[in-house]
């Protein structure tokens, strides 16, 4: 008989066991403190209390997964759905969008954009992504001194405005949406720890700014909405898809849904893509033989010509070097669930409409999963030394029906933009530059200043 590790027990045979309660919560803030001081560090130190364990933000409990097999469980059983303290708090953002539906909407939702990301769409996407890359690196000057967040966020921006939505305008607005997304970030990154909403109708200067970067952000993207559906010509792109589907019952989505998706496209598209080539070129500046493999391999197969999408299958070591960024230094640090009803994970009971939280950066840097966790190791994934790792313990992109949509585009995209900038340019820290981690929704560099060398 095959036995489906996933199925919940029936009620009768549920396990009876309570996580243990970490110790060390304030009075009623509980362990909400210790989250914004360090949130990182705290993360990192729950899995010496138990795979599974309870903390306190302020009155709430949150149960935090903190291994990789009951992680598995969480993400891939129908009894948790998406929901909890960080999902909640991003709803002001992202709506009700294929990130955060659940059920037979999300299903919807995520069926009728699904041909956008088909493989022969990525090849025609990655044209762009290719010119891009290649405009970024034309741009700089020997010498330069390079704030390299902005430039890799408005690159990012570009190509999701060319490839997915073909809008010329957003294009031109990079600035302003990363400086509108980081003051959003950084707002509902206390929201989601702090969990106090009333507080947050005040009129105090943070509010304003997070509110009026809010609006911006909606603004821009009813603005791009409009702008296609003005325009008299044909497009071939995610937009269109969305504009033009329709589901069984011949129902196209709504004007928010697509708004929404719209939303969801920006901050995944650009954001993470972005945070995550800042800190893979960080990485490279602490480890020059590793950036000298990836250039001597990038060089051996273009021979000096731009990188191709077709290149890639042929550059495992930049690939390795990519994921080994997403395991150190993930742009997305922590997830929330919550239990539809009551049910068990592993042998805990957990009772209906609780929260559940698991940290990547914490799973991630685990000993029980990787040895020498700490170390920037990319040979880590070769075979067979990437076999040894537990199959939940590196899910950049999530697993089951929730895996993200876009997850082969912005591999590809991660790719091209680092294998050409490498390919010409020998990146080091300028003074001013301050790699301590900002912290909000996402996780990038304060500030990263790196200093132009010309290979030639």
């Amino acid at each position: 008989m095959t036995i489906n590790p996933f199925r919940t027990s029936p009620a009768s045979a549920r396990p009876q066991g309570v996580p243990p309660l970490v110790t060390g919560g304030m009075p009623v803030l509980g362990h909400a403190g210790k989250l914004l001081r360090d949130p990182l560090g705290f993360l990192t130190t729950l899995r010496n209390h138990g795979d599974l364990v309870r903390i306190k933000l302020g009155p709430k409990t949150v149960y935090v997964a903190t291994d990789p097999e009951l992680v598995g469980s969480l993400l891939k059983s129908p009894d948790f759905i998406v929901g909890g303290p960080l999902w909640d708090t991003l709803e002001v953002l992202l709506g009700q969008g294929v990130a955060t539906s659940n059920g037979p909407r999300h299903r919807r939702q995520r069926r009728m954009m699904q041909p956008a990301f088909k493989p022969d769409r990525i090849a025609h996407y990655a044209t762009v992504m290719e010119q891009e890359a290649q405009a970024l690196a034309g741009r700089w000057q020997p010498g330069a001194v390079i704030d390299i967040g902005p430039e890799l966020f408005n690159t990012a921006v570009r190509i999701v405005a060319r490839s997915l939505l073909e809008v010329d305008s957003l294009s031109d607005k990079g600035d302003l949406i990363g400086q509108a997304l980081h003051t959003v970030f950084e707002g509902l990154y206390r929201r989601m720890i702090l969990s106090a909403g009333a507080l947050y109708k005040l009129p105090t200067p943070a509010n304003r700014r997070f509110d009026h970067a809010l609006a911006a952000l909606h603004q821009l993207v009813d603005e791009i909405v409009a702008e296609r559906r003005a325009s008299p010509r044909r497009h071939d792109d995610l937009l269109a898809v969305l504009l033009d589907a329709r589901d069984e019952s011949g129902r196209p989505l709504s004007d928010s849904e697509i708004h929404d998706h719209m939303v969801s496209l920006v901050v995944a598209g650009a954001e993470n893509v972005a945070s995550t080539l800042a800190w893979t070129l960080f990485l490279l500046t602490e480890h020059p033989e590793q950036e000298q493999r990836l250039v001597e391999e990038v060089q051996a197969v273009t021979s000096g010509r731009p990188v191709t999408f077709a290149d890639l299958q042929q550059l495992p070591h930049t690939r390795n070097i990519i994921t080994e960024a997403m395991r150190l230094r993930p742009a997305a640090w922590i997830f929330t669930r919550r239990s539809a009803a009551a049910t068990s994970l592993g042998p805990y009971r957990i009772p209906a409409h609780s929260d559940i939280a698991y940290s990547p950066y914490a799973m991630q840097r685990d000993p029980r999963s990787f040895t020498c966790p700490l170390k920037f190791d990319p040979e880590r994934w070769n075979r067979p030394r990437a076999d040894t790792v537990p199959r939940q313990a590196m899910i950049p992109f999530g697993t089951g029906n929730r895996q993200c949509p876009g997850d082969h585009f912005a591999l590809v995209e991660l790719a091209i933009i680092l294998a050409t900038i490498t390919a010409r340019w020998r990146l080091l820290p300028a003074a001013g530059t301050d790699t301590k981690t900002k912290i909000g929704i996402t996780l990038h560099p304060k500030r990263l200043l790196l200093r132009a060398h010309d290979r030639s």
